[in-house]
């Protein structure tokens, strides 16, 4: 039986795709991430089959939204809706889009196979979780908007590995497994390399990370605080936490 194909005459998700560009350029604004990269991708699926540029988009079909390598570098995240590539998340290949993929696919691809309910990977090289990230160590989770209202639990580093390698994109899916529901919205610190957020929604998942970079810096002087014996411990909603 042929199937009935919807021609669109506009870009495939092309909302889906605007919206992404503006948030990719508004926190590279508001300096979360750097000119040395960090790359977003949203998970779509359409409900409907529908055609663009001899292209078939199948409904119930999973897709990636992503930006394009050197997204920081070349355009300082000033992106156009047409420039945020779309991918086959089954095999991996472009479909639409100007510009290259990232060598860091394979991490986005792992993370979404780790839970089928996580809708966005987000990679950022955010300054003050870049000290903890350099360290090599848990961040203090202090903010009552981390520990409480967005509830992230542990802010874990993970062991080195190199980036845009299979190490590393085996690793996250390895430590997003152990994490079972609560992967759904976390963040992971990359040894020397950054962070990686995975959320169900895109808005949200920049919530995590601008409150998550607060934390960092607030932690990195309440550690400078506790060294200088100004504090004995680190402080968070009223109480003294031993780390």
């Amino acid at each position: 039986m042929m199937k009935n194909y919807i021609t669109k005459e506009v870009l495939p998700f092309e909302g889906e795709r605007r919206d992404l560009a503006n948030v990719a350029r508004e926190m590279f604004n508001r300096k979360m991430t750097n000119v040395a990269g960090g790359n977003i991708s949203v998970k779509v699926t359409p409900d409907e089959n529908f055609s663009y540029d001899e292209v078939i988009y199948e409904k119930g079909h999973d897709y990636l939204l992503m930006t394009p390598t050197f997204m920081s570098e070349a355009w300082y995240a000033k992106l156009n809706p047409s420039q945020i590539l779309v991918i086959d998340l089954k095999n991996g290949k472009k479909l639409s889009g100007e510009g290259r993929l990232t060598r860091e696919i394979n991490m986005h691809e792992e993370a979404y196979k780790a839970n089928p309910k996580i809708h966005v990977v987000y990679h950022s090289h955010a300054l003050n979780c870049m000290f903890w990230a350099t360290l090599g160590q848990d961040m203090p989770n202090l903010t009552e908007v981390t520990s409480v209202n967005v509830p992230l639990g542990k802010i874990k580093c993970l062991p080195y590995r190199t980036a845009c390698t299979k190490e590393l994109a085996d690793l996250v899916y390895e430590e997003l497994i152990k994490l079972g529901d609560k992967s759904e919205q976390n963040i992971f610190l990359l040894n020397s390399h950054g962070v990686l957020i995975t959320d169900t929604d895109l808005h949200s998942a920049t919530e995590v990370l601008e409150t998550v970079e607060w934390n960092a810096d607030i932690a990195y002087k309440q550690a400078i605080f506790k060294k200088l014996g100004i504090i004995e411990n680190y402080q968070s909603c009223g109480n003294s936490l031993t780390i």
